[in-house]
């Protein structure tokens, strides 16, 4: 109950309590005196004496309650209002202290929490107000990137849905009414090959994969290469992801290209059949040789005009199956994972259509299996229990689908660079059999992410080195693994790099190799770095290893952990290579010694304890590992180095000669 009253309150009825209190102690005291002593004619003294003291009391509390709510419950009363409106209504100045003069340092300390308050949220809102420039700059360049890009770019909702498009989607899709922000897709394209494709990247465990698809305009058909990519992000709230597309308008291209095969086709059809009615002779002898040679190569680029993608046989399987489903058609598919190159969407919509009109004579019990498969290509089967069919040339005359009406399923067998043929399956049933070539094994690049740092557009490097802050500079930080610690007959068996810009490890830009040293790894090494002989046996050289890291750090300052060891290995190499690591060298040895002082211990195990960072064990000891573990030290220690007035690098180096007992330092 007197948590809710007011403090001046509660001080008030504290002191009455006093002030009655001790009057009641008096009385009860005088009464008690009075019964003692037994004398009735002393009764009016006592009550004289009684009414003195109560006044006397009630006079005194008085007194120090009116000095005690002056100059401490007011004051505290005023602190109270001057904090909060300090805290809640931006109120700069500071606070008057005279007003508490009386309550020792509170005054004081409230003014300098106030005082420090202020200087935070100025400082806050500069950090802010800086931080929104950047973002907003950025940004802005972003977003001229993106208007520039010569496709057009939309970025989807999980349903579809458009949350952002460029410029050049207008000139691509037109300026139809239907494209803006928040509407949907299917209004633009048709969502066929974009809803299959979204389907099978949604299942893939590959963070970065992408396919190319082919979708068609929903107004003129036209025909539009796509390039569809996820958008996993971390701590998204919708149930799937978003994803991007890319799209290029490639309707004339392609039916330029289909034109051109044909006439190639039949060219060479036309020569073919002629060629034995031909009397014999070098005219004879010439086309002969003419069509021998040109034929592989034609079917060589068949397959290479018409946009494709890595396809599972099994997501094959799987979309014709529901698209029959849809309409009534079962189909029992016996397909693994073997990845085909094709244009998924058109293939099955070629199956689609080869499967209802076969259907449609009579055919029973459709399956789909791979009859077999090469190193470089596999055959698709169409299978059924039914008579050969009659006339398949015909409903390879079909438009594919309403969206591509210029192009027929002899069009798609033309693409792919395969042919249909109709043979026996077993007792009762028959085949529609088309090869298709097998995808080539992804390699493993970089990651897709894309890598930026617009500060470097306001950097301003001087043209002497020395005088170059060290944040501002570009750094190689590297490590080697080697056959043996001696420089002069082991040799490299791996190098790793990494860099480090504006004072950030840049982490798409890594160099790791292999290199062969051409020589045999001894077993003591093996131990320690786990590079076997075998793993090296077809790396890249020591030489071309060497001139490939050469590239890689040029323009850069080179940093390493007992950097005259690994710069030893380098230096060898410089006349065989015709390339000079001419460039400063820093050495995290002596920057720890700088740092930490000589006495301590400079390991790279002691100095990443030191600066609380984890090297993955599985890493340690690997020249990629040891390089991310001296990037993320220097990283840390180039604030450190700036504090001990070490601003540039000239100071830093000049530094080093002081601890040269530690380390030969190289510049």
């Amino acid at each position: 109950m007197f948590t809710r009253l007011s403090l001046r309150l509660r001080i008030f009825l504290f002191f009455a309590l006093i002030a009655l209190g001790g009057s009641a102690l008096v009385v009860t005291g005088l009464v008690i005196g009075y019964i003692r002593l037994g004398e009735a004619h002393a009764l009016s003294a006592f009550i004289i004496s009684g009414l003195v003291a109560v006044l006397a009391i009630f006079g005194l509390t008085t007194w120090i309650w009116v000095l005690f709510d002056e100059h401490v419950a007011r004051p505290v009363e005023r602190l109270a209002a001057d904090l909060r409106a300090r805290a809640h209504a931006d109120v700069d100045q500071g606070i008057d202290q005279d007003v508490a003069r009386y309550l020792g340092d509170l005054a004081p300390a409230a003014n300098a929490v106030t005082t420090n308050l202020t200087e935070t949220r100025n400082a806050m809102a500069l950090a802010v107000g800086r931080e929104t420039a950047r973002l907003t700059t950025e940004k802005t360049r972003l977003e001229t990137l993106l208007a520039e890009m010569p496709d057009g770019v939309l970025f989807c909702t999980p349903q579809h849905a458009i949350a952002l498009y460029n410029g050049q989607c207008r000139d691509i899709l037109g300026t139809s009414e239907a494209l803006g922000l928040g509407r949907p897709v299917a209004g633009l394209l048709r969502m066929g090959p974009i809803r299959q494709a979204y389907e099978r990247l949604r299942a893939s465990t590959s963070p970065d994969e992408g396919t190319d698809i082919l979708v068609t305009t929903r107004t003129d058909a036209r025909l539009l290469e796509a390039r569809l990519r996820l958008l996993r992000l971390e701590g998204q709230e919708t149930d799937g992801p978003g994803y991007i597309l890319t799209l290029r308008d490639v309707s004339a291209d392609l039916k330029l290209q289909a034109e051109r095969a044909h006439l190639l086709t039949d060219m060479l059809e036309g020569v073919t059949d002629a060629l034995p009615d031909l009397p014999d002779g070098s005219a004879k002898t010439a086309l002969t040789a003419l069509v021998a040679r040109i034929t592989p190569r034609k079917i060589a680029t068949d397959t290479q005009w018409w946009p494709m993608e890595r396809l599972a046989a099994t997501d094959l399987g799987a979309a014709l199956t529901a698209r029959l489903a849809a309409q009534g058609t079962p189909l029992a598919p016996d397909l693994d994972t073997t990845l085909l190159r094709c244009d998924g969407f058109a293939i099955t919509r070629l199956l689609e259509r080869l499967a209802l009109d076969w259907t449609a004579t009579g055919a029973k019990d459709l399956a789909l299996t791979l009859a077999s498969t090469t190193p470089d290509t596999a055959i698709l089967s169409l299978e059924a229990a039914s008579p050969a069919p009659a006339d398949p040339a015909r409903w390879l005359a079909t438009p594919l689908s309403p969206g591509l009406t210029g192009f027929t399923g002899a069009d798609v067998l033309l693409s792919h660079g395969t042919a249909l043929t109709a043979e026996p399956a077993g007792p009762g049933r028959h085949a529609l059999r088309l090869t298709l070539p097998l995808a080539a094994p992804r390699a493993m690049g970089p990651s897709r992410s894309v890598l930026y740092d617009f500060d470097l557009l306001n950097a301003d490097i001087p043209d002497d080195l020395a005088a170059a802050a060290l944040k501002s500079l570009s750094f190689v930080i590297f490590d080697t693994e080697t056959t043996g610690l001696n420089p002069q007959v082991d040799e490299i068996c791996q190098i790793a790099a990494v860099r480090l810009v504006n004072g950030k490890i840049v982490p798409g830009e890594r160099f790791d190799m292999l290199v062969n040293p051409g020589r045999r790894i001894p077993a003591a090494s093996t131990a320690v770095h786990h590079i076997t002989n075998e793993m090296v046996t077809d790396a890249a050289p020591v030489a071309e290893a060497l001139a490939r890291f050469h590239t890689f750090a040029a323009g850069s300052v080179l940093v390493a952990h007992n950097a005259p060891f690994d710069m030893s290995f380098l230096r060898r190499r410089e006349t065989e290579i015709g390339q000079r690591f001419d460039q400063p060298i820093l050495d995290t040895v002596l920057c720890s010694a700088i740092l930490y002082g000589q006495s301590a211990e400079h390991t790279l195990d002691a100095l990443c304890a030191r600066l609380h960072i984890q090297i993955p064990e599985a890493d340690r000891h690997t020249a990629i590992g040891d390089a991310i573990g001296t990037a993320e030290a220097f990283r840390k220690m180039i604030p450190m180095l700036e504090a001990a007035e070490l601003p540039n690098l000239g100071a830093l180096i000049r530094a080093f000669d002081r601890h040269s007992r530690l380390i030969e330092h190289l510049n």
